[in-house]
């Protein structure tokens, strides 16, 4: 497969899954049955909710500069924080293509090289998913038992500890393999499993590692919070439980992090997520785009007004 050909399935296949789920949602959206609920939901909630995710992308902005800071560049806030929020809105098009355009950001206004910019974002994604896969953890534990009997339900106990056991083997075999081998796909393997190691060892190396640590900390709480208050504005949703909560928190967040920043797809997986719980299927729809549409708004508006400022903010910086 040539370069060409990865480029154009990695912009159109995320497109047109986009399409399809777009097609599909409203195929079966009862919308008369949902536009209630945009009706009755108090904005007030909404409202916070979108103010914790302001709050989150500014400390993500901040975090970004303990990264720069050991290589030697002191970027200014307002790039920073613009240059979250363009990367933003570009992944509304092309999924992940913000990371490029953010750091591309830092090069064309701080005189960054891109490979460091880059490189420091991928880093911070790194500890951004050792993040939720804590998330992921603790909500195993708190729903250990009720996990344990969907699985129970779909799969024998036997089947199960047979998968597992396989499962380790494979991995047993696989990691052998990548550490003996010297084919090519081996070495490729073993300096992208070195570079993760490396990249997620120097957050660890910063002068200012704890403050790193605290605003990624402070990132997925407010992520989180933003997920809870926003469900206080629908009605039916009161009194969710916080395993339902967490579930449908990771649900959504993996939709986003896949597709065009959730769009189609969100709402039907905190519907697929709230429904294992037996929470009301319109409900859980409703809050979803509810959810998804708040938060893009805020994006869209934010990102918008980034691309518009960000060359006159720098050019009278250049003036002073």
């Amino acid at each position: 497969m040539n370069a060409r050909t990865k480029r154009t399935l990695r912009i159109g296949l995320p497109i047109l899954l986009a399409a399809f789920f777009g097609w599909y949602t409203f195929s079966k959206l009862p919308i008369d049955q949902i536009i209630p609920y945009f009706k009755s939901a108090n904005y007030g909630w909404i409202g916070l909710g979108m103010l914790l995710g302001l709050l989150s992308n500014l400390s993500r902005a901040y975090r970004w500069k303990y990264l720069l800071a050991p290589m030697g560049y002191s970027v200014k806030l307002p790039n920073s924080i613009m240059a979250v929020f363009i990367a933003y809105l570009a992944n509304f098009g092309i999924p992940r293509s913000g990371e490029v355009l953010r750091a591309a950001v830092l090069t064309n206004y701080e005189d960054v090289p891109f490979q460091k910019a880059f490189g420091t974002i991928i880093a911070e994604r790194m500890a951004d998913m050792l993040i939720l896969l804590g998330i992921v953890a603790i909500t195993l534990l708190i729903q250990f038992d009720f996990i344990y009997g969907l699985l129970e339900s779909a799969f024998q106990p036997k089947k199960l500890v047979l998968i597992g056991t396989i499962g380790v083997i494979l991995s047993i075999l696989v990691f052998l393999y990548l550490k003996n081998s010297a084919s090519k796909i081996a070495l490729k393997a073993r300096n992208f499993v070195r570079g993760l190691l490396e990249g997620i060892l120097s957050i660890f190396k910063m002068e200012q590692k704890w403050l790193f640590i605290f605003h990624t900390l402070f990132i997925w709480t407010m992520y989180v919070l933003m997920f809870y208050v926003t469900t206080l504005a629908v009605d039916d949703l009161s009194g969710v439980s916080i395993g339902a909560l967490l579930i449908g928190f990771i649900a959504g967040s993996f939709t986003i992090a896949a597709t065009n920043g959730g769009i189609f797809v969100y709402p039907l997986a905190i519907g697929a997520a709230f429904s294992i719980f037996d929470i009301p299927e319109n409900p859980s729809i409703a809050f979803g785009w509810i959810m998804w549409a708040s938060q893009t708004l805020m994006i869209i508006v934010l990102g918008s007004l980034s691309f518009l400022f960000l060359p006159i903010y720098n050019a009278k910086q250049k003036l002073k």
